[in-house]
């Protein structure tokens, strides 16, 4: 509802200001794109809930932007938009609702659905960076990555926080956030959306009156966070003045935004670089998502009907080649590297992508901080890491995964389980070269433009993958007692042993998920009747706000020598620049008898290690494999049961590699100078 009181503004010279408002002296310029409207008032509140404001009419210039200048700063109040355009028109959504604007960089908002939310105008005063900028390397190689959701790293009581707002317990923390990095050793992580999104959806199987029915999600929660509402806007539920309850208003303070820098700060201290999980592709489908309501014509891809296009298979697809859809990406991740020090990104769906844009980020990322990190997910819509290996960008290697571990544990199973599926020996042997163009099932033109994974945070954990694959039924039972899952049997615990030391002895960026270093289960925790599948192994567990998700830092003790196995296999790599930057005519392998046995040789000489390493990787389940040594003596440092950095001890001429099993070994290198 708007105010009785009609105030004017000026609407002209106003073409050199951003979208968005900007403060200038005692001034304030407010510029809205929304081209199909006919009419648009600025309305400024005193306080968030207010319902009536003071409304100032807008004017639209020839480019289809709503824009007026007030002689007033309006510091620490809200405004919202009133909208009003063609009735019958499909291509523009109309709402009774006011609508924050598109450029927000701070939010308050509602705890439900809808989010009602409002732009608050504030006062950014300096922060304190102790003079931290950036911590990204050089060569993205020399990354070993945590894939991680911010608040399943302190949630759970084994954490040990003082619990004071997610940000903060990161920092905090005595077992989970920073503290647990560090501790195993990592140099990067990436979070799970931090943008502010829609964490609310409709209540389940109830009627809404915008006429939507959520028959989908009985938790109507959207813990994850890939519903982006606002892309400059810090995610406010984890401030330490945020609360979840249904109904409540947060964001009404800075703390998010100060909490966030503080916390990156901190990691930056500890040499953890900070990469970013970004929803570009598409769109929060049920809040009041400004771009829908501004200029969704613009915005999103739509049919001839008007209705979204979803090849993202999200809801809807942004339209990523439309001007102002390029300029809101561009000028948030512009944002994000100047004003919170973000080291790097990694592009949700990717492949909706245009060509252009992919450039344009890349361009205006590396002004700002040429060690940028940018990683594509580079599927939804069109499958093409090869194309952004070309503009020279990293990619999820979904390649590399389905290799390895494979793409179902029930029906198609990768080398770990001493099954090669579609892959033959040059295909493995490829992927661990770094998956290059040149071989077999090749996609990129460096190693640099891979990164490898076994688990993210879609689909099984690789613990319930291995779980399932050994066990079938695993998929369908209900277990009572977490613990009885948890802790791997023996060949359970062999070939996450092995699948981790495949990872870390390929070429290219390691990427690990919260959790994977003691094969973590996630065991579906629901409230009585509200989910069928209580009991099971959750392989889509986006909507769980509940300890199916939260890291329980008490079970690293079920399975602690997987976890002591990580640890080590970080360090080693981290020390031993050949193992991951090596180039690939220093990688030759050896010819054996079995497929599944992997055995190859890397020289040091170009990535400045000190030792040339000899890597083999038994696959066989049912018997072990003698390797024949190079000429000399050579220290093992991992073998079926350890792994560090240390020599574990000396041999020369063989050694056997037990099955499901694999040992790497390295030797002084020796100078021709």
């Amino acid at each position: 509802m708007e105010s009785e009181i009609q105030n004017e503004c000026m609407v002209t010279g106003l073409e050199e200001f951003p979208l968005g408002y900007t403060i200038k002296g005692n001034q304030t310029v407010f510029r809205l794109f929304a081209p199909k409207a006919t009419s648009v008032k600025l309305v400024i509140y005193d306080q968030y809930e207010d319902e009536l404001g003071l409304a100032f009419p807008l004017e639209i210039n020839e480019e289809g932007i709503w824009e007026g200048l007030i002689q007033d700063t309006f510091y620490n109040k809200w405004y919202a938009y009133k909208i009003e355009g063609p009735e019958d028109d499909p291509y523009f959504m109309t709402s009774n609702h006011p609508i924050a604007d598109p450029r927000s960089r701070h939010v308050t908002s509602t705890n439900h659905h809808l989010q009602f939310p409002k732009t608050k105008i504030t006062e950014s005063g300096p922060f304190n960076w102790e003079g931290d900028t950036f911590t990204a390397p050089e060569d993205p190689r020399d990354l070993v990555i945590y894939e991680a959701h911010i608040k399943d790293m302190v949630a759970h009581s084994s954490a040990k926080t003082y619990v004071n707002g997610i940000y903060n317990d990161f920092r905090e923390a005595e077992v989970g956030g920073i503290a647990h990095l560090k501790k195993l050793g990592v140099n990067a992580v990436e979070f799970l959306p931090l943008q502010k999104f829609a964490y609310f959806e409709p209540p389940f199987n109830e009627d809404t009156p915008e006429g939507i029915k959520n028959t989908w999600n009985p938790y109507a929660r959207n813990y994850w966070g890939y519903m982006t509402s606002f892309f400059f806007a810090p995610e406010t539920m984890y401030a330490s003045d945020a609360n979840l309850q249904p109904g409540s208003v947060i964001g009404g303070s800075q703390n998010a935004e100060f909490e966030l820098k503080n916390l990156v700060k901190e990691l930056h201290k500890e040499g953890i670089s900070v990469i970013m999980d970004v929803v570009y592709n598409h769109a929060s489908h049920y809040d009041l998502n400004p771009l829908k309501y501004t200029a969704k014509d613009h915005y999103f891809r739509l049919d001839e009907a008007g209705n979204f296009l979803n090849d993202s298979w999200t809801g809807n697809d942004i339209n990523t080649s439309a001007y102002y859809a390029r300029d809101i990406i561009l000028e948030s991740v512009k944002h994000w590297i100047t004003e919170y020090h973000i080291d790097g990104f990694r592009f949700d769906l990717a492949g909706i992508f245009d060509w252009e844009t992919v450039d344009m980020i890349k361009e205006e990322a590396k002004k700002l901080n040429p060690n940028t990190i940018l990683i594509a997910e580079p599927w939804g819509g069109d499958y093409k890491p090869e194309g952004f290996s070309d503009r020279g960008w990293a990619s999820w290697n979904d390649r590399f995964r389905n290799g390895f571990k494979g793409y179902n544990p029930t029906e198609n199973k990768g080398l770990i389980f001493g099954q090669l599926g579609s892959n033959s020996r040059y295909g493995i042997e490829n992927l661990i070269r770094g998956t290059l163009k040149f071989g077999e099932h090749g996609l990129f033109n460096h190693s640099a433009h891979t990164v490898n994974y076994l688990e993210s945070h879609d689909g099984y954990t690789l613990g319930d993958y291995i779980r399932i694959a050994l066990n079938k039924e695993n998929a369908q039972k209900t277990f009572s007692d977490k613990a009885s899952i948890s802790v791997l049997s023996g060949q359970e615990r062999k070939i996450a042993k092995l699948a981790a030391l495949t990872l870390f002895v390929s070429q290219g960026i390691t990427m690990i998920h919260a959790g994977q270093e003691w094969a973590r289960s996630k065991l579906i925790i629901a409230p009585q009747n509200l989910d069928p599948k209580k009991g099971r192994l959750d392989k889509d567990s986006y909507n769980k706000d509940n300890q199916t998700n939260w890291l329980n830092f008490n079970e690293i003790d079920l399975n602690r020598d997987l976890y002591e196995y990580y640890k080590g296999l970080i360090k080693l790599r981290l020390n031993s620049p050949a193992l991951r930057k090596a180039q690939p005519d220093e990688i030759n392998f050896k010819v054996y008898d079995s497929p599944l046995h992997i055995t190859f040789s890397i020289d040091g000489k170009s990535s400045g290690d000190m030792y040339d390493y000899f890597v083999s990787l038994n696959a066989n389940t049912g018997h072990a494999h003698e390797i024949i040594l190079p000429e000399g003596y050579w220290e093992i440092v991992v073998n079926a049961s350890k792994s560090g950095y240390k020599t574990i001890k000396s041999t020369h001429q063989s050694l056997s590699v037990p099955a499901s099993s694999g040992v790497v070994l390295r030797k002084l290198r020796v100078s021709n100078a």
